[in-house]
């Protein structure tokens, strides 16, 4: 007998339809088109109804909202054809989703209400349960929490387990908004097993990014990059849409503290929401935008997008929102210039609108925000009566709110005039950062969340200048500064993922260099750039605790016959602590921006000097300039300073003085400078024991003189010098030295600074690289223009190749912290080691090696002047 063929109708059509809408909105348009066009074959106005919405259900998941809402409305219209009042709510229900999309939820609530009337038993339970999420997004939080609750019994009594996934996703979100963490994660969860019973995979990557909100909000950085990673990958897999991922990760990295990164990601989910016409997402993306500009001291931008989101979520109804935007634009504007200019009664209005939002942190800012304002105005009862109630934020919730709650206690005693109410609030804000950062693994992460201490620290040290002891503001300098590079690094454990993208790194890296146009692989370097910081930042630490700042005392007797200086910036000004026979001293130096404008002017001078082929006349010229910047930096920094005179220096720098070359400075020419990034890490260093093993010197590729410069090197120290060397066996071999000369071009990537490198025959060695050592030599000496500096970030938490050597435990490096020629630092270089083999430190080494090259032409002293020496030194 011949096979009888099944040919399927418009109503089996419009089912599958309906279904792989549902479970690959990509692939779904084309299914709902043809079954559209046979139930217009075959007038069949229900069945058309079905597949319209299956369209239009489709066309929302991959972002185009405008076109959804037209199948919608074409849906009601079939539906209402065929005499189907349930055919054409279940429509509604779809419609009203893209409306809240479209940031009209007032519009959409009117739809669910049309279409509640119209349905029964699982299906009614789901328009209600979407009624709650227009509520929540709306910012009605107590009302759609009390509705989620109320519908999800009657569809656990239908069996509808789509219909309770959806509902316990959509909790989710709402519970992470109220910081609900702990029955969030249950809905998730739950949530999670249904998608997996029901071959939802599409449904796995939205319950992971929701997962991913809670760990941000809850403060777990590796969780929630990894649930983060895992919902981008699922839902781009499946060709959904990504606004909202991109937007959570934004938010993620901004608590992370990962602020140009978080301003890019914001940036590009603005875009993403636009083109997917998620537009109720744009104004919520701004927001982070604003705060990131903020951070950046882009205020122009912060207000901006503070104002633009303002207005949109206004016209869009949403008054709650439309505060957070106002607060998010005030806080902007008042980091760069006094109190805003706003009447006591708006500031209230606000306060009241986002106590009653449902959003913890939100309402703790708001107090914050307005009792700073009223005790600026001269109103203590009602400053005081908000930080009291902020305050309370200190006892539970996650770390950072916490932290802020502190803050808030800390402004309530300093204005009670309670000195010893302010240090104990302020230190124990810091505790609970201090603890929460402990158990971040990578670098950049434990760098970048010390922002989050700025506002405790500059209370502590702003309260001891105030009482005018000198040791309580050098316990607040120290508090203030580098306490991620007080902390031993975290040693990673074989990671072949890790071992894999970075050989690729390297490999794409050299391809770059050899391409006729390299720009071409540009593209290719950064995804693998990105993959290998997600990859990274998922380690974590065993959270080893904080360092206290080092005594007075012991740092005294530490310093010998040295002298100890460190700088600090307080409210634009400068001010120095110096510590000379166990006596320590605080001067105040006058405007920063006075320094920071004579520095600008040595790099220029440094790199003119050092250009074998300027003329005389433009030589000379640079040479007049060093010395007049010089000259006038020494007496900013030194001049207030007598009792400095005559001894080693150790010297501890802020902000843009970790890239000055102290050398140049007449105060410091042929003097032992030691630099560190503070005085706890100076004393550590100094206690090292002396280590053991041999001396690693090693040269890169394309630097003239670098073979001649290692070979001169290695035989001072009767060792062969590595000179085809590779990263495998350049980190070999610094694993068991005791003192490592690499000349190799230098890079600082500014950007991202761990990407910072030294340039070897197959590629780039990386400061990540430097983590994977088990240790690293006791002295390094990096002859590479640029391998000294850092990035210097809040809290003068420093990130680079150089810094990367020093939280690895190298007690003294010598490297530069300008860019000048690599070709002219032979000289320097081979009388630097001859007195370091001759058991001289490295600081006194370096000074007399300066002054020794001074008479090979002003080439080669420029050349020499860049380098310092951080560490222990002397």
């Amino acid at each position: 007998m011949r096979a009888v063929m099944h040919h399927p109708g418009a109503k089996e059509r419009a089912d599958a339809a309906v279904r792989l809408a549902d479970l690959d909105p990509a692939r779904a348009p084309g299914p709902a088109r043809e079954a559209v066009a046979a139930a217009v074959r075959e007038r069949d106005a229900a069945a058309e109804s079905v597949a319209e919405r299956a369209w239009g259900h489709a066309l929302l998941h991959c972002g185009e909202m405008d076109d959804a809402l037209r199948h919608f409305r074409r849906s009601v219209r079939c539906a209402e054809r065929a005499g189907s009042a349930a055919l054409a709510a279940e429509a509604r229900m779809k419609m009203a989703f893209a409306l809240l999309q479209r940031g009209r939820p007032t519009t959409a609530l009117r739809e669910i209400d049309l279409a509640v009337p119209d349905l029964d038993g699982a299906t009614a339970g789901r328009a209600l349960a979407q009624r709650a999420i227009v509520l929540h997004m709306d910012g009605r939080l107590d009302e759609a929490l009390a509705q989620f609750d109320a519908v999800l019994p009657t569809l656990r009594e239908t069996g509808d387990l789509l219909g309770v996934q959806r509902l316990l996703i959509n909790r989710a979100f709402l519970l992470a908004d109220r910081h609900a963490f702990a029955a969030a994660e249950a809905d998730l969860l739950e949530a999670g097993r249904l998608a997996r019973q029901l071959g939802r995979e599409l449904t796995e990557g939205i319950v992971a990014e929701n997962l991913g909100l809670v760990e941000t909000l809850r403060g777990d950085i590796p969780a929630a990059l990894a649930q983060l990673g895992r919902a981008e990958r699922i839902i781009a897999e499946h060709g959904a849409q990504l606004g909202w991922v991109q937007r959570h990760r934004a938010e993620l990295l901004l608590s992370a503290g990962l602020v140009a990164e978080a301003r890019d990601a914001a940036e590009r989910a603005v875009a993403t929401c636009r083109r997917e016409r998620r537009l109720l997402g744009v104004p919520e993306v701004r927001l982070v935008l604003s705060q990131a500009a903020s951070l950046s001291e882009d205020t122009v931008t912060a207000v901006a997008q503070a104002r633009a989101a303002g207005r949109e979520f206004a016209r869009q109804g949403r008054a709650a929102w439309a505060e957070l935007a106002y607060l998010t634009g005030l806080r902007a504007r008042w980091t760069s210039g006094p109190p805003p200019r706003v009447s006591s009664a708006r500031i209230a209005g606000m306060v009241r609108v986002l106590a009653g939002a449902g959003w913890p942190a939100a309402e703790l800012e708001a107090r914050l925000f307005a009792g700073r304002l009223a005790l600026a105005r001269r109103d203590p009862e009602r400053g005081r009566e908000l930080l009291r109630e902020a305050s309370t934020a200190r006892r539970r919730g996650p770390a950072t709110l916490r932290a802020r709650g502190w803050y808030a206690e800390a402004l309530l005693r300093k204005d009670f005039g309670d000195h010893a109410g302010v240090v104990h609030a302020a230190r124990s804000g810091l505790r609970v950062l201090d603890d929460h950062g402990a158990a971040l693994g990578a670098a950049d992460l434990r760098a970048r969340t010390a922002a989050q201490r700025t506002d405790l620290a500059e209370l502590g040290l702003r309260t001891a200048v105030a009482g005018g002891r000198a040791d309580a503001v050098f316990e607040w300098a120290e508090r203030g500064r580098a306490s991620r590079l007080a902390r031993p690094p975290v040693r990673p454990p074989d990671d072949e993922v890790l071992a894999r993208l970075l050989a690729e790194l390297r490999s794409t890296a050299r391809e770059a260099e050899n391409a006729s146009g390299p720009a071409k692989m540009l593209p290719r370097q950064a995804a693998l750039e990105r993959r290998i910081r997600d990859h990274i930042r998922l380690s974590r630490s065993a959270g080893a605790p904080a360092t206290e700042p080092v005594r007075v005392a012991e740092l005294g007797r530490a310093l010998g016959e040295r002298a100890l200086v460190e700088w600090l910036r307080l409210d634009g000004e400068l001010q120095a602590l110096t510590l000379v026979d166990g006596r320590l001293r605080r001067h105040e130096l006058g405007p920063a921006a006075r320094v920071a404008d004579l520095l600008d002017r040595l790099p220029f001078a440094l790199h003119r000097m050092a250009d074998v082929a300027a003329a005389p006349a433009s030589a000379a010229a640079a040479e007049h300039l060093l010395a007049n910047a010089a000259g006038r930096l020494d007496e900013a920094l030194f001049g207030p300073l007598p009792e400095l005179a005559g001894r080693p220096l150790v010297v501890v720098p802020t902000g843009i003085l970790h890239s000055l070359p102290w050398s140049v400075l007449p105060s410091c020419a042929g003097r032992a400078v030691a630099v560190s990034p503070s005085a706890t890490l100076w004393h550590a260093a100094n206690a090292r024991e002396p280590a053991t093993g041999p001396v690693t010197v090693a040269a890169g590729p394309g630097l003239a003189g670098a073979g001649a410069e290692a070979e001169a090197i290695a035989a001072i120290h009767h060792v062969q010098p590595i000179t085809e060397a590779t990263v495998d066996v350049v980190l070999a071999e610094l694993a068991k030295a005791r003192l490592a000369h690499l000349a190799a071009h230098g890079t600082l990537a500014v950007d991202h600074p761990l990407f910072s490198s030294l340039r070897l025959h197959d590629g780039p060695l990386l400061a990540y690289d430097l983590d994977r050592l088990g240790r690293v030599p006791h002295t390094v000496v990096l002859a590479a223009c640029d391998s000294g500096r850092s990035v210097v970030c809040t809290g003068d938490e420093l990130l680079g190749l150089g810094a990367a050597f020093v939280a690895n435990g190298a007690a003294q490096l010598v490297a530069s912290v300008v860019p000048i020629p690599d070709a002219e630092t032979a000289p320097l270089m081979v009388e630097l080691h001859r007195l370091l083999a001759g058991g001289h430190p490295a600081a006194v080494a370096l000074a007399r090696a300066q002054q020794a090259v001074r008479g090979h032409g002003p080439a080669a002293a420029a050349a020499a002047a860049g380098f310092v020496c951080v560490g222990a030194g002397s």
